[in-house]
């Protein structure tokens, strides 16, 4: 083998790994993130958490790619390691089908239909239409498929290198004899490890083992610790991603390692003892491009069956090696904005989104006991109410400085606009977190001067109260879920509640005028009035942001879309609207009590 082979079998494995990278990108582009941000919401079992790291995996054609995204959702608290579990096992079944797909370079065969279906003749045409697709045309969607043909052409090209440039090395005494050596599975396995290691990629390392086979002189003595090696190489990338990370993130990392080290000695104990037994007539027969990938294969899908009934094992297995400390929880958890997830943007828009669920949710807590706490001054719930204040504060900066991160990274069009938005719900439920604490904050100044309200300005306020609760929860469901029927519900509710408002305010000031109602009382009443109503404007722009969705205009204005909406843009507004008003308006036209 002289330095030319060698210099070409560099540039194999560079075109190699750069196809696989691109090609996974291109598909995970092509879904619009969909596969992946929906990684914490079907794993609600075991075997359904399998499927879907097997599909996720195949789709971006990296098992360590899938395992650093579990890693960040674990980290930010959005999945669960009892969910992770499932996920890391089907990765690694989805990257065995790289294997799968190179072995297509052993198809033989005469006939012009034979040698075009060989990735011989098919890869640099795949690579070309790829490059035309994705050089020339300005659609995002034929860019991504264009990414992907040129992500799959260039595998094959950089595979049909390996193999070239390999070629020789079936004359080499010394590879024979490193072979040769291989085959003692300490050796067998270390190898295969330290290659997967330095190339971070057990689809790649398996790769290289195929183009080696086209030597002729990788055995099946040899290829199996080899292959059983680069399954432990593979955990390397998830134990770097946790690095950092939180102790639930550390330990799903630790699931990996320990579900390929025991499944690796489970498989190699069990072939090892039975070739002692009673021998194997073929273990010194050359492999081709084909059994490796079937041994890839058979061993991931095996291991997997075995370990299924024990998951909540593996889990205790990692508790038990990255153990809990007293005293470390926190009493309100703020989210781990996970940067490891940069390079798939669609979850990590997801994970920022989830952030900013956070924040709704703190915000709707925090408006729930601020009424109340009016009266009782009671300084555990004001404590707990600056803490949640804290956390959104806290997020309304790490979120926003995360999406502006995200931005540098490659984005199509609807995540870019995906970003803009969180940005602009950020900006809202800060306000309305704001207005929340400004309510509260009247509770220390009623404390202070001793004043209190009327039991009829009392009704009045709990008549609204009720209304912006309502408002809030319908608003948080709908930006949950991005529910537009359920956000449409919102717009009615704020007419009413702007109606309920501007009634108790002309009351209350003529209560002042009269002489009914003390300055100072009525002062602090219309401040939380006008509180209320900003907190349920807010409402509105975040429902007209959840409806208007699919129009995409980063330059969208909330204001001019929700009156619209008073247009007949609503399918019966005024029928919610009269519903809304039964409920609150007309109870508060009948108390006529003074305040």
């Amino acid at each position: 083998m002289t330095i030319f082979n060698v210099i070409s079998l560099a540039g194999g494995l560079a075109l190699f790994l750069y196809g696989m990278s691109i090609m996974g990108t291109g598909l995970e582009k092509y879904a619009g993130g969909r596969m992946e941000s929906i990684l914490q919401k079907l794993t609600s079992s075991t075997w359904r958490a399998v499927a879907l790291g097997a599909v996720i995996t195949a789709l971006i054609q990296s098992s360590s790619g899938t395992t650093v995204i579990v890693v960040g959702l674990v980290n930010s608290g959005i999945m669960q390691l009892s969910q992770a579990i499932g996920i890391i096992m089907g990765a690694n079944i989805g990257t065995t089908v790289t294997g799968q797909i190179i072995r297509l370079s052993d198809i033989s065969g005469g006939g012009m239909l034979m040698e075009f279906l060989k990735p011989a003749t098919f890869a640099p045409i795949l690579a070309f239409v790829g490059a035309v697709l994705f050089v020339f045309i300005k659609s995002p969607r034929k860019r991504d498929i264009g990414q992907i043909f040129m992500g799959f052409g260039l595998l094959f090209i950089g595979m049909g290198m390996m193999t070239d440039s390999v070629s020789t090395l079936r004359e080499s005494e010394l590879f024979v004899r490193l072979f040769t050596t291989l085959q003692n599975p300490i050796l067998g396995v270390l190898a295969g490890t330290l290659v997967t290691v330095a190339v971070q990629s057990s689809s790649a390392s398996v790769g290289i083992l195929q183009a080696l086979s086209s030597t002729g002189l990788v055995t099946w003595g040899s290829a199996i610790p080899i292959i059983l090696g680069q399954n432990i190489g593979t955990t390397s990338t998830s134990l770097i991603a946790s690095i950092g990370t939180s102790k639930a993130a550390k330990r799903s990392a630790m699931v990996h390692v320990y579900f390929n080290i025991i499944g690796t000695v489970i498989f190699m104990a069990a072939i090892y003892g039975v070739k002692a037994a009673v021998g194997f007539s073929w273990w010194n027969d050359t492999m081709n491009m084909g059994d490796i990938a079937n041994f890839h294969t058979l061993f991931n899908v095996v291991v997997t069956l075995l370990f299924l009934p024990f998951t909540k094992l593996l889990a205790k297995l990692a508790e038990m090696t990255i153990p809990d400390k007293p005293g470390e929880k926190q009493d309100i958890e703020i989210p781990v904005l996970d940067e490891r997830l940069f390079n798939s943007p669609a979850v990590a828009i997801q994970q920022a989104k989830s952030a900013v669920e956070t924040m709704a949710r703190n915000a709707r807590a925090n408006y729930g006991e601020a009424v109340p706490v009016l009266y009782s001054h009671n300084t555990e719930v004001l404590n707990l109410i600056q803490q949640r204040e804290s956390v959104i504060d806290k997020l309304e900066v790490n979120i926003s400085n995360y999406l502006v991160k995200v931005t540098d990274r490659e984005l199509n069009e609807s995540e870019s606009h995906a970003v803009n938005e969180l940005i602009n719900f950020i900006v809202e439920y800060e306000r309305i977190g704001d207005y929340a604490i400004n309510v509260v904050e009247r509770s220390g100044e009623m404390f202070d001067k001793e004043i209190t309200f009327s039991e009829s300005a009392r009704r009045e306020l709990s008549l609204v109260d009720n209304a912006i609760k309502e408002i809030m929860d319908i608003t948080l469901a709908a930006f949950q879920a991005d529910d537009t029927v359920l956000a449409e519900q919102v717009e009615p509710l704020e007419e009413t509640i702007d109606l309920m408002i501007d009634t108790l305010r002309e009351r209350h000031i003529l209560r002042l005028k009269n002489g009914v109602c003390a300055i100072e009382s009525g002062i602090i009443f219309l401040e939380i009035l006008t509180n209320l109503e900003r907190i349920s404007d807010h409402c509105s722009n975040i429902a007209a942001r959840i409806v208007g969705k699919e129009s995409e205009d980063d330059h969208f204005d909330a204001h001019e879309f929700r009156r619209n909406m008073h247009d007949g843009y609503v399918p019966n507004f005024n029928e919610m609207l009269a519903q809304y008003k039964l409920k609150y308006y007309t109870p508060l036209l009948e108390s006529q009590e003074t305040a």
